[in-house]
């Protein structure tokens, strides 16, 4: 057996590859700087951790995405491998043993926010470290002509010239050939290879809906596929307005946004994996490494404002390879309220000048401090405070993190950690002459073990209060007591959004601000979103091509499952279509029917067409459901 399938079976249980995956993995292993497009449920991550496995050193993994970097560096853990992650919000202490024991410890994998590159600290110790692989994943934010670009990915170059015989493997599941001919140009690719899997899902059958109730429409939609799904709303509100009404419906729904608190957050989400709630209403970051293959249909409530984001959420169906659902749900005014978005994401420099003074001014920061500095954000009290519309405030501040100016960071959840900041001996002293803190100490040990001298542990107070017989309020004076004196470090739980300075505060009237690439970022995104209303306004042309066409995939026919397609055999086959509805209309003059029923004594046809016509006629307000699922005429 190949090494890398024995490392595939061994860690990750699998007999074999999917498709590409192991010629990419192969690439990797010949020292091939190798950009992998895989897509949504792909199974990019083996295409890095496999060879990295098998090459000497620690494989450093650049993401953006701190939920995910959280998720696979526990599921390493479980798979008995060594990783770290390190991002905002750690303090310099924690950061400062993670890149120790990289260096000296058995370290596997480093994950990484792109950020951390540019610290002095981190590009002093990766000197140091024995580097086996360098792997970006997310790579499509190296380019300013993709659809989430983040400027500090383009520091990654900086990188590879302190390790220069380490080669990468670049990965993402969305990129036009713009972008994919960027991602190899700024990450500097020498001998690079391009792996791409097809973008085609032939189980998954995408679908635009019109409609002026687009409530009614999703109570169809769901009516008519069973199965678990996730719903995607914008705003906050708006998820869980939908998931009580379908509730009051007779449908199983929760809703999740950065509202809810982590654990919340993972109490819905559990729920809905385990499939005690069938259906998620949810913003769009919910979805990211959820490795749930059997999502039946994934239901749009408006516009995604690029093809790239659409692409990636609506492929969270089917990765079961099994027949799946997209479908868009959308009205007239949706279209304005994208264009509107549009602008709204790009404020005045005169606007993101104020709002980052008003930063300095609610930290109290001083021009030249504040570097490394992470603060609890309430983007709603800061907005009130300054008397600023808060979704202003939101986009101002993803163009100053996009400047590279701050890091912000929306449902950050951190738990608490402590570490034994002296030796065993040290400690034993100390617990001899201080009695009071004897019992406290013994009980962390305990509990915690040894580690708690080599790492930043994660701690629960309310556990520790139980063993003690005492309040957690008082645990946590004991814990800040204990790191006054020196004895350990301890950092208390973060659950609120953060915001992080990644420079020292700057004079906000002499902010220097890249106007030209701000407006270049404005034109691309009005391009994407032309490009998006074009998806949804087409009659005529496979969907499934469209996107393909988009990604740079000229040589795709058609799927033959989309709404498009399905109405174009509708065409091919009028007059059997308009017998069709005769005889729906028959039947449904003496008495209503179920829709299994009106099928099955439906003339033998294409049960695909049928369905077609039923749904068109319910669209048109030709038919309606009672509340016993029963279709009708309408009166």
């Amino acid at each position: 057996m190949k090494p890398t399938l024995e490392v595939l079976k061994k860690y990750w249980g699998y007999d074999s590859f999917r498709e590409v995956q192991e010629e990419i993995v192969d690439s990797v292993l010949a020292g091939h700087d190798t950009l992998a497009l895989l897509p949504t449920g792909g199974g990019k991550s083996v295409c890095f951790q496999v060879p990295a496995m098998l090459k000497e050193g620690v494989c450093i993994v650049i993401t953006p995405l701190i939920a995910l970097m959280k998720d696979q560096v526990e599921q390493l853990k479980k798979r008995g491998i060594k990783a770290e992650a390190i991002y905002s919000g750690m303090g310099k202490r924690e950061i400062d043993i993670k890149l120790d024991n990289c260096v000296y410890g058995a370290v596997k994998f480093l994950y990484l926010s792109p950020e951390r590159l540019q610290t002095d600290l981190f590009q002093e110790r990766v000197q140091k470290m024995k580097v086996g692989l360098l792997a970006v994943d997310e790579s499509h934010c190296i380019s300013q002509w993709g659809y989430d670009f983040r400027p500090a990915y383009l520091h990654i170059a900086e990188i590879r010239e302190l390790i220069p015989q380490v080669n990468v493997i670049a990965l993402t599941a969305t990129a036009t050939p713009e972008v994919k001919a960027d991602i190899q140009d700024k990450l500097q690719f020498k001998n690079g290879q391009v792996f791409q899997k097809s973008f085609s899902r032939s189980n998954l059958s995408y679908s635009v809906r019109e409609v002026e109730d687009k409530e009614r429409k999703l109570l169809e939609v769901l009516r008519n596929v069973k199965g678990t799904a996730i719903v995607y709303a914008r705003s906050r509100k708006g998820t869980k307005e939908i998931a009580q009404f379908l509730y009051k419906n007779g449908i199983s729904a929760d809703f999740y946004n950065a509202g809810l608190t982590h654990e919340e957050r993972v109490r819905k989400q559990d729920e809905w994996i385990n499939d005690k709630r069938r259906v998620m209403v949810a913003t769009n970051a919910f979805g990211m490494g959820i490795d749930k293959p059997d999502v039946r249909v994934v239901v749009h409530m408006e516009l995604p404002q690029d093809i790239e984001s659409y692409y990636q959420e609506a492929g969270r169906a089917g990765r079961d390879e099994k027949k799946a659902y997209a479908v868009i749900i959308h009205n007239q005014s949706d279209l304005e309220d994208l264009a509107q978005k549009i602008r709204q994401q790009y404020p005045s420099v005169e606007f993101m000048k104020k709002v980052y003074q008003c930063l300095a001014n609610y930290y109290k920061l001083a021009v030249g401090s504040g570097l490394g500095q992470s603060f609890n954000f309430d983007i709603q009290e800061f907005s009130d405070m300054y008397q600023l519309n808060h979704m202003e405030v939101y986009y101002a501040l993803k163009k100053l993190e996009e400047e590279e100016l701050i890091q912000f960071n929306e449902s950050f959840y951190n738990p608490s950690l402590i570490h034994i900041a002296v030796d065993n001996r040290s400690l034993y002293e100390f617990q001899i002459a201080n009695a009071k803190y004897d019992v406290f100490i013994k009980v962390l040990l305990r509990i915690y073990g040894g580690e708690l001298f080599n790492n930043f542990m994660k701690i629960s107070e309310v556990q520790i209060a139980k063993l003690l017989g005492v309040s957690d309020k008082e645990v946590v004076k004991m814990l800040q007591k204990l790191a006054e004196l020196g004895i350990l470090d301890y950092d208390e739980r973060k659950d609120k959004p953060q915001v992080f300075f990644s420079t020292p505060r700057k004079d906000a009237t002499n902010l220097k601000l890249n106007q030209k690439r701000l407006q270049e970022r404005e034109d691309n995104a009005i391009s994407k979103m032309k490009a998006m209303i074009n998806y949804v306004q087409n009659t005529d042309e496979c969907r499934t091509r469209l996107l393909l066409e988009y990604f740079g995939e000229m040589d795709y026919d058609q799927c033959g499952v989309c709404d498009v397609c399905v109405a174009n055999k509708n065409e091919g086959g009028g007059a059997a279509a308009r017998q069709y509805e005769e005889e729906v209309i028959k039947m449904l003059t003496s008495e209503p029917h179920t829709l299994d029923e009106l099928i099955f004594k439906m003339p033998p046809a294409s049960k695909d067409v049928i369905l077609e016509m039923i749904r068109e006629m319910i669209d048109v307000g030709d038919l309606m459901y009672d509340e016993q699922r029963r279709l009708h005429l309408s009166q």
